[in-house]
């Protein structure tokens, strides 16, 4: 064993506790970092011949990287839809490194049934039907892509093609329909061949998000062959929702494929104040939910859901004799876009456990309550202008001048992200550049919310003087 090695062996213990210092140190100053910044593109150093050592290299980062790193789990990072890691993920997490399981399906460790288990209680949170086949995979994304893959499969078999087995050459175009598709839907049809132009966007209700659904229903009247739709429960704007209850019953006079992302809007079932918002989703093929936006768990977790286990094998399925016959060897490798699989359950299951459907309903409303009352700010305000209601946990504004740009929100919010005390993303709605911020951390309060407002406040200030007379 080399050296080095033998050394970082004997001395784990000292290397895990100087290790949690660290991470300890960056949990201390949580409430004061600063959430985003801006850092200058390093040099591109030669890799060492010899090593220093687990310890020095720790050192090292802890002295030279580990102060430019953006408090992105902290509870004033309004960015995309983020959030941050609760306690009891975090140990979870930790202990997926530690462990190091391949989360294959076997019955060779306990990871794949914890894996089961947590997917199972996710069906009970959400509200979904038993029938539905679950699995972990990175993130939406994946996740969308997971489920269009599926239903790509769906629309095959509807031509009296195998998709998996043949490709799509001489096939007929595959046609999706969506009101407001996130633009995971459009990276995923292009990695699954069907193509980004393949989506219809169908016209949704005035100023809304949501899809209209006469004008849906019209579309799929001129449609010749089988289509997916894609419908919403929760866009990243406006956490708008396609009224999925009318678009089951659609479902019952037309041939397609039901999608439904959810990503975060997902959590709505976990209130009763918003849980209505989702009835219906039990008609979907397929449904998209990610772990580590409003579930606060560390990044690399969501889940895909679907009605058509069968589907996905055909779609899925691993043909190498070490891996086994899927009849015998159950789940995932057969089921997913990977083969190794970090056992990415855990943080989940453990945060899950830990709080429970209570715990859970607290945060979402909490999250939504701080959103409301960061609206209300913004309508009071001479500075800004709230570009749509606010529905549960994303704020979307602008600034309150004619001359609106994408470089104007870029300035501002790099002046915002300078302060050093929030950060907020850019976004377009209804054609005007905008600003969205999403609460979603289960450390955010409405005091947060105050300073948000008292940074954009204090900025918009500062430029407005800065402007020439």
């Amino acid at each position: 064993m080399h050296p080095l090695l033998k050394k970082d062996r004997e001395n784990l213990q000292e290397l895990l506790s100087q290790t949690q210092k660290v991470a300890g140190e960056y949990f201390r100053q949580q409430d004061t970092l600063a959430p985003g910044r801006f850092v200058a593109n390093i040099a591109m150093e030669t890799l060492p011949e010899k090593g220093i050592g687990a310890m020095a290299t720790l050192d090292h980062f802890a002295k030279n990287f580990a102060g430019q790193i953006a408090n992105s789990a902290g509870p004033r990072y309004f960015g995309f839809v983020t959030g941050g890691s609760t306690p009891a993920s975090v140990a979870g997490d930790w202990l997926v490194s530690a462990y190091d399981q391949n989360a294959c399906g076997s019955n060779d460790s306990i990871a794949p049934q914890l894996e089961r288990q947590t997917i199972h209680f996710f069906k009970q949170l959400f509200g979904l039907d038993e029938v539905y086949f679950g699995s972990f995979v990175t993130g939406a994304t994946i996740s969308n892509f997971t489920n269009l893959a599926l239903a790509r499969q769906w629309v095959g078999l509807q031509q009296g093609k195998d998709f998996s087995h043949d490709g799509l050459t001489g096939a007929e175009p595959v046609t999706v329909l969506s009101g407001t598709p996130h633009a995971s839907i459009f990276k995923s049809l292009s990695m699954l061949g069907v193509g980004r132009k393949s989506v219809i966007r169908i016209a949704t209700l005035p100023e809304r998000e949501a899809v209209d659904i006469a004008a849906l229903e019209k579309q799929l009247i001129q449609q010749a062959g089988p289509v997916i739709v894609v419908a919403n429960a929760g866009t990243v704007n406006t956490v708008d929702f396609d009224d999925l209850v009318a678009v089951a019953k659609l479902k019952k006079k037309y041939n397609f494929w039901l999608h439904v992302d959810a990503a975060f809007g997902g959590f709505a079932a976990c209130s009763e104040k918003y849980a209505h918002l989702l009835e219906g989703i039990n008609a979907a093929d397929s449904i998209t939910i990610d772990a580590h936006k409003w579930l606060n768990v560390p990044y690399d977790a969501a889940m895909q859901f679907t009605r058509h286990k069968g589907l996905q094998l055909s779609v899925f399925q691993n043909s190498a004799a070490y891996l086994g016959d899927p009849e015998q060897s159950p789940d995932f490798f057969h089921y997913t876009p990977e083969n190794s699989r970090r056992f990415r359950a855990l943080p989940s299951w453990f945060s899950l456990m830990a709080y429970g459907k209570e715990g859970y309903r607290e945060i979402v409303e909490r999250n939504c309550a701080a959103a409301h009352h960061f609206g209300e700010l913004l309508k009071a305000s001479e500075d800004f202008v709230l570009l749509a209601p606010v529905r549960m946990n994303v704020v979307c504004f602008t600034l309150k001048q004619d001359d609106l740009s994408a470089e104007t929100i870029r300035k501002f919010l790099e002046a915002v992200r300078d302060d050093g005390r929030v950060f907020f993303t850019p976004t377009q709605l209804h054609g005007t550049w905008a600003i969205r911020a999403a609460v979603s951390n289960w450390l955010t309060e409405l005091a947060d919310m105050d300073l948000a407002f008292e940074v954009l406040e204090k900025v918009s200030e500062k430029l407005k003087k800065a402007q020439p007379a």
